[in-house]
């Protein structure tokens, strides 16, 4: 059993799923995963496919030094116009998606009401190799992998409200009514 950041408040209604030193950069993984936060399943997979066809962006919110402006971050609710389409973090992303998905079919919750109610993208053990470099020298050239889980839940239905307004009685009128 593997241990996950956040265990989901019902877990008969949940379905989880978690990879490992994936072997793409943090930084737009984390981008592309707080684009899908708190989205449904079904709508965070197509806008994950947009991407992929670049008919959407991920937009760039805390890792933005030196992204290029465009159009479609603006549609996103960008506010610096910043956004890219990363994507092998979005393949990899997608990929956690549909695995998520055929664990909650196995057991047994409704597709169309889940969302992705926790999403996580945390920094890996970075891969050493080394560059050369002018008059012998040699420099570090890491890679920056990171670990990626995400939980999704079914939608609780909202509890329906009481409509018979009772009128709040005074203790005399309490007392009249007791008499």
């Amino acid at each position: 059993m593997v241990k996950y950041a956040r265990e989901p408040a019902n877990s008969t209604k949940s379905a989880k799923a978690k990879c490992t030193d994936l072997r793409v950069h943090f930084k737009n993984t984390r981008e592309s995963a707080m684009a899908i936060k708190k989205m449904g399943l079904l709508q965070a997979k197509q806008y994950l496919e947009d991407v992929l066809e670049h008919k959407r962006c991920i937009v760039f919110r805390r890792f933005c030094g030196g992204v290029g402006r465009t159009a479609q971050a603006k549609n996103e609710g960008s506010t610096n116009g910043q956004g890219r389409w990363p994507k092998k973090s979005v393949e990899a992303i997608l990929y956690l998606l549909k695995n998520a998905e055929a664990n909650a079919e196995t057991k047994g919750l409704d597709i169309d009401s889940l969302y992705v109610s926790h999403i996580q993208v945390n920094q890996a053990q970075k891969g050493r190799r080394r560059t050369y470099r002018a008059h012998g020298r040699i420099n570090a050239y890491m890679s920056c992998p990171c670990h990626v889980e995400l939980t999704l839940s079914e939608k609780e239905a909202p509890v329906a409200k009481n409509d018979a307004k009772t009128p709040k009685l005074t203790k005399r009128q309490l007392a009249a009514i007791k008499a």
